[in-house]
């Protein structure tokens, strides 16, 4: 049984169709990476599975349950909507990291925000499990040090620490590497292959094409809102079937 299916996802922001049919299904320990140009609706898409956006149309199932269906108007509570957030963990081009706590407080804060309203767990052992996840993270010296101390690939590198802190079924990524100096690109990069190779469940967009075609077990390149081409990650890339496929990959290597 696929961990995550999409089914028929649309969005429109006013008369603009920024999503049209969008459908596919990923399975468990499987990387998924969405390629495409800027404007093709892959940012969308991804805030869409977050519930940062709602679909107009479509349904998401996460292990099989429905967690959406743009069909029932029932409006959901704040706390229902963060409830389905947390299938999904979402790492940000930029980082979002809060500048007032340290690499480790930027960790473990949701986590312990969830317990004090559940009582689940010790704040002990969310803080443990924060360094584990920093020193798997190869930032095990940078726990206490504030964002503003960290370089760019440390502080990306926090932000995939605070996502995995939340567990979540499906790990996403907003184009990871599009903030960093190029030098500092490989280690957030080699972070996310060793990800992969521990079978970690994720959905990428990324511009870097070597790496996608690398990691992915399938990718989706995605135009003007909708899926033009998807498989496997060398057919696709090495050898397109669709025209604006071929068009989008050539001119991508040009500007290479």
């Amino acid at each position: 049984m696929a961990i995550l299916e999409v089914k028929h996802i649309e969005k429109h922001f006013g008369s603009t169709k920024v999503l049209n049919d969008i459908s596919f299904s990923l399975e468990k320990g499987q990387a998924l990476s969405i390629i495409g140009s800027s404007g093709s609706g892959k940012t969308t898409l991804l805030r869409c599975l977050n519930f940062l956006e709602r679909p107009d149309g479509g349904v998401i199932c996460v292990n099989g349950r429905v967690i959406f269906d743009a069909e029932d108007k029932t409006t959901q509570s704040d706390k229902e909507i963060r409830k389905k957030r947390l299938h999904f963990g979402l790492v940000f081009q930029n980082f979002n990291l809060f500048p007032q706590y340290t690499a480790l407080e930027n960790v473990t804060l949701a986590r312990e925000l969830m317990a004090k309203e559940h009582g689940s767990e010790s704040k002990a052992a969310i803080r443990e499990e924060g360094l584990t996840l920093l020193k798997q993270m190869g930032l095990a010296d940078r726990a206490n040090h504030y964002p503003h101390q960290l370089s760019g690939g440390q502080q990306q590198r926090v932000a995939i620490a605070r996502a995995l802190a939340m567990k979540p079924d499906i790990l996403c990524f907003d184009e990871p590497t599009s903030a960093l100096d190029p030098e500092l690109t490989g280690e957030v990069l080699r972070v996310i292959r060793e990800l992969a190779k521990q079978k970690t469940t994720m959905i990428i967009v990324t511009h870097e094409m070597a790496f996608a075609r690398d990691v992915a077990d399938q990718v989706i390149f995605m135009d003007d809102g909708v899926i033009v081409e998807q498989g496997d990650p060398r057919q696709v890339i090495e050898h397109p079937a669709q025209e604006r496929t071929r068009q989008f990959l050539a001119r991508y290597s040009q500007e290479e």
